[in-house]
This record gives structure tokens, sequence and C-alpha cells, in this order.
């Protein structure tokens, strides 16, 4: 009972900080094995504690996006590694063999052939409506031939060739994107379709839901073809008996090795619909299907050393770096530990013997260490600068942290941060040009790569750079003295105060940087969405003497633009503070909807409290909690078109 729980903890933990927070605390490989352990030792004793994952489905979602509740629940399947196992689930019948793809599932609904909403997985059973950003997936149909209700799930997935893209234009490697699942992820659940946009998402459709009137014959090939018919691209797809089974999984195996979609595994589902709905399902899995995961190609190797890279925010990450080893199609010699905690778990020594693999065929990591000497490698000393370092814990991981606010890492991050896209979006300086900048003596602070003109003669002469160079900076340089506050707040790099909550500070200031940069802790914390961590981040770095003092001359280069005052307002809007929840039908999206109200002299927050005036919700009699707080505090509920009865 002692292991089973310890088990239930730590998986519970990693898929928490994997589907929420987009960390990877264990690798997938550690992960299956300690699950495949707890499901061994639940079947021996017969108990199976009510938080084990092999019996809840997910995360409660916990964005701003407004949410809504599944029809049916979306279970996960049963799942093998064996080529056996497929064999033993089909027995005499027709079945159809699919990819399964590694993203985000979504729920795609088409009324009169229009798109009209789409809502993520979520927990299974209540999701978020992201139907704004559906319609800017890359090859999802908005409106098709058929014009009686479908309802029809999916992948959104980005491809790995794009992933690459992406990540190959962010500078900072701490910055970097780990793998397409979590990108897909965040790019689906944007605020912004126009981030959405700008990621190349594609949907490829997997089950038909519902479509009323449409005859089947019941069969999962015929809707997979029907579906193909109204302009979906849908999983690549094998029909398959017993008999057939391994050559089919040889297919799908062999095209893995280029296969351009994150791929985790295969679906097997029964060709049979009603035979498969027959079969009913447990408290966790459907019965009509079963995935197969791939058994990931492992590699033993001789860990050579543990290099401890610095970070902008001084926190310092551990890498494996071991004798090459082919994977997958490619050498690979290093890997990603994580966290000290990690290292420490896999006990790893120089020179052990290590296991190691590709996660999603894509980011080596060690599966396990067969030797384990012990970590004895912690650096007190930080690698870059030589000043003590400190080991913090979070969440009950160990992290080592550089603390000298001038260690020559922290410093050339610091300014590859400033000068990246989503801040002052200097293009051409990369890492590697800011750090010889940084050796020789040109950049100290912020403000100086606007002064970087006084060395025109030395960077024109630098070998690698010339007069060509050094002009295409200057007017990127220049470009970006026109700015916008969000950029420069973000750019700074403070503590836990990343792009979101840089736009969110400046719109509620109205691009005021005097009045934001003195505020106190209790005016931040009071801006919905701000809580006590961010704030105290953002208040302390202003403290500072120094990073007041470089801030300062820094907006001495700068010219920030303001936005421009709409001059409309309306009474019964303008001082009113509203919050809007659940589903909209007149308004694309909430952004649009709380622009107007902005725009008007109204103010948008995200939780209902003494200080609301108005609760919008298209369903007023529901029991969300919103709504039950609303009526407890006397917050008059209303509807979208009681809203525009206000216009």
């Amino acid at each position: 009972m002692s292991r089973m729980q310890g088990l239930v903890d730590i998986l519970n933990q990693a898929s928490k900080a994997y589907y929420q927070d987009g960390n990877e605390i264990i690798s997938n490989y550690e992960y299956d094995r300690l699950y495949d352990e707890l499901v061994q030792l639940e079947q021996e004793t017969g108990i199976r504690m009510s938080n084990s994952p092999t019996v809840t489905v997910g995360y409660e979602v916990l964005s701003e996006l407004p949410k809504e509740r599944h029809e049916q629940p979306m279970l996960s399947l049963d799942k093998t590694k064996e080529i056996s196992g497929l064999v033993d689930f089909i027995q005499d019948k027709k079945g159809i063999l699919s990819w399964k793809l590694d993203g985000l599932t979504v729920v795609l609904t088409y009324e009169n052939g229009e798109l009209v909403k789409a809502v993520t997985r979520g927990n299974g059973e209540i999701g978020e409506v992201i139907t704004n950003n559906a319609k800017v997936f890359k090859n999802v149909p908005l409106k098709i031939a058929y014009s009686g209700k479908l309802v029809l799930r999916g992948e959104a997935v980005i491809r790995y060739s794009d992933f690459e893209k992406i990540n190959a234009s962010i500078e900072d490697v701490a910055a970097k994107y780990k793998n397409p699942r979590n990108l897909c992820s965040g790019s689906v659940r944007q605020l912004s379709n126009e981030i959405t946009a700008n990621r190349n998402v594609y949907f490829y459709a997997f089950a038909l839901i519902q479509a009323e009137a449409v005859e089947f014959d019941n069969s999962l090939q015929c809707q997979f073809e029907w579906m193909k018919s109204q302009g979906f691209d849908v999983v690549e797809y094998r029909e398959v008996s017993a008999e057939t089974m391994e050559e089919a999984v040889g297919y799908f195996s062999k095209s893995i090795e280029d296969y351009d979609i994150p791929s985790d595994g295969l679906v097997l589902m029964f060709d049979d619909i009603a035979y498969g709905v027959s079969l009913g399902r447990t408290s966790k899995f459907p019965r009509n299907g079963i995935a197969f995961k791939w058994a990931d190609e492992t590699a033993k190797t001789r860990l050579l050393t543990i290099e401890w890279s610095a970070s902008r925010t001084g926190l310092i990450n551990p890498i494996a770096v071991f004798e090459p080893v082919e994977l997958e199609g490619t050498t690979v010699s290093r890997a990603s530990i994580h966290n000290v905690s990690v290292a420490e778990g896999l006990a790893l020594g120089i020179g052990d013997e290590i296991e190691v693999f590709k996660a999603n065929m894509i980011i080596p990591q060690i599966a396990r260490n067969l030797t384990k000497s012990g970590l004895n490698t912690v650096p007190e000393d930080c690698p870059v600068c030589g000043e003590k370092t400190v080991i913090k814990e979070d969440n009950g991981f160990k992290f080592l942290y550089c603390i000298n606010p001038e260690c020559p890492a922290k410093k050339i991050k610091k300014f590859a941060h400033f000068v990246s896209r989503n801040a002052m979006n200097i293009d051409g300086l990369s890492g590697e040009t800011l750090e010889k900048f940084v050796d020789s003596g040109y950049i100290h602070e912020f403000a100086d790569i606007y002064h970087l003109s006084r060395f025109e003669e030395e960077i024109v002469g630098t070998k690698g750079f010339g007069r060509k160079s050094f002009d295409k900076y200057m007017a990127a340089i220049d470009a970006s003295r026109n700015t916008e506050c969000y950029r420069v707040i973000n750019g700074l790099g403070i503590l836990n105060v990343g792009l979101t909550n840089a736009k969110m500070l400046c719109r509620e200031f109205h691009n005021d940087i005097d009045k934001l940069i003195y505020a106190t802790e209790e005016e931040l914390t009071g801006i919905d969405g701000i809580g006590e961590v961010i704030a105290g981040s953002f208040a302390q770095y202003f403290r500072d003497e120094n990073n007041m003092q470089e801030f300062q001359n820094l907006l001495q280069e700068l010219t920030i633009k303001q936005e421009e005052e709409s001059g409309q307002e309306n009474e019964m809007i303008s001082g009113k503070v509203f919050v809007i929840t659940g589903s909209l039908n007149t308004f694309s999206n909430r952004e649009e909807l709380k622009l107007l109200i902005e725009n008007l002299g109204g103010k948008v927050t995200g939780s209902v409290s003494s200080k609301t005036d108005y609760l919008i919700n298209n369903d007023a009699m529901s029991s969300s909690s919103k709504n039950k707080k609303a009526r407890e505090l006397g917050v008059q509920i209303i509807t979208e078109e009681d809203f525009r009865a206000f216009l």
C-alpha cells in the first residue's frame, strides 16, 4: 500500500506538471514504467485508490477561456505495447488501425454546414471553448456540404518541421519549446487567435460522434471516408485483421521514421460500430478500442560528464554528456536532466552505464542508470562566474541557482531576451553576437544597445561582421526605438512577469510608465489576474536602485506609443465592472467583447467580486461557480442581448 500511494503521488505530480504547467519532471519512459507497476499492484491487491491515475482522466483546465461540459465524456483508451495485445483484442473481427497523434484533442460542431463550436478535451468532462482559434487552423473547413448537425473529434497538432522553425527563431535556449505537443497545447488555447494562426496548427479527425440522417453501413471505415468527402483530413488508417496485424504495424513503424506529424503510437478500433458500442466501457476505458504505444528505441552508453548550463534567471540546468550513440536515425551525445532532483534520483556518476532514448522520437533523455554510482557533481560555484550557488526547492523538487547579479551568463541571456521578438524585436542580434559585444565591453546595460554606433569602426573591422552587418544592426535598433509599453516591460526579464502579464499591467496603467513602476504591491494585486508572487517580483525589481537606474537610462532611448483614446462613453457601461463567462453567440470571442467594453469606459475582470456590476452569461440559470457567486453578492446577471440593449 505504501508503494502504491507513492506511485500515485509521483504519477499525479508528473501529470499535473506536464498537462497544466508544460513542464516535464520525469520522462515518458519512466512515467509508463511506473504506471505499469501501479496497474500490476492494483491487480494483485484488488485495491484501487480514489486518486489513482488509473481511474481518473486528466485535470481541471485553468485558463481564462470559457468552459463547457461535453455531451459525452471523453475517455482514454486502454493500452498495450505488444502486437500480440492487438491480435488478442481484435480476435476474428475486422479493425481500423490508425495513428495515435500527439497533440491536443478537439471536438468540432457544425450546424447548417458551418463551424459553430470547437471545444478542447479538457479533463474529459469539461473542456475549453476555442471556436475562434479553430477557425484559423490550417486545414479545418469553415463550411461543409452537409447541412445537418455534425459533431466530430480530432487531434490538433503542430508538425515537426514547423516546430523546428519556431524553436530556431528563439535565441534563449531556456525559452525554447520542449516538444510539439506543449507548443500545440499553448497555441490552441490562446486568447488571441492571431497567435494560433501564426503557429500553423493542423486538425486530423479520428472519430465521428454525430451526423444526423447519414447512413454509414455500421462501418467505421465508411465514417472516415465520409468525413474525407466533407473536406476533413482524417488520420491515416489501414483496415486490419488478426492475420494482417503484424504487417500493418510494421508499415506504421517504418513510416514514423520520417513522419512529419507527432505520433506516440497507434489506435485500433472495431470497424463494426454497433459491436464496439455493445461492449460498453469500464470506469476509465471504452471497450471498443485500444492504444498501441511504441516501444522506445533505447541505447546503452557511458556518462562522460554532467555540464551545468546557466540561464538569465540564474537557474543552472544539468545536462548529461555521454558517448555518442545512434537513436531514431541520428547521433546523440547530450540529454537534459531537468533538475537536481531528477539527477539525484538517477544517481548519476561519471562513468556510469546509462540507457538513453528519444522522448516522442525527438528529445534525448535518460531512461535509467544501470550502475548508479551516485551524484557528486553538483557545483558549489557557478560554472560561468565562479560565485557560490544555492539550491532552492519548488513543489518538492530541487533546483540549482547562481545568485550573482553580475554573472556573464545572466547578462548575455538577459540581453538576448531583451532583443527577442516578443520584447524589443531587434532582428539580427543573436546570442552569439551579443556575447561578442558583451565580451568586448560594448554592452553593459540595456541602453548600451542603442549606443553601439560608438563602436562602428571596431564592429565593422571585426571578423565575421563587416559594413553590411553593422548597417543591418543599426536599422533594426533604430526601428525598435518607437515601441509599445508592454514590449519594454517584457524585455526587462522580470521574474514571473512574461508577455501576458506585461500586457495586462501596461493596459491597467494605460501605458503610464511612471505610475506603473512606482505601483505598490497592494495596487498590483488589486489587478485581476495579478497575484502576490507576480506583484512581489515586479515591485521588488523596481525597488532595486541598479535596476531602476538601468531602466531610466533605457527610457531615454525610447518613445513609448500611447493607446488611442476612443472618446466614446456609454452611461450604462462607463465606470462599470463586467465579468464575462460562458459561450458567446454574437461576438466572435470574449476579447472582442472586452475591447468594446473598455472602449466605452468600462472594465472587465476575470472573477466575480463585490466590485462587479454585471456578470455577462448567456446561460443565466446555470449553476456555474461565477453564477453562484454573483447571486450570493447580488450582482446582476445579464445576457449578450441585455448587454446589446445597453448600447
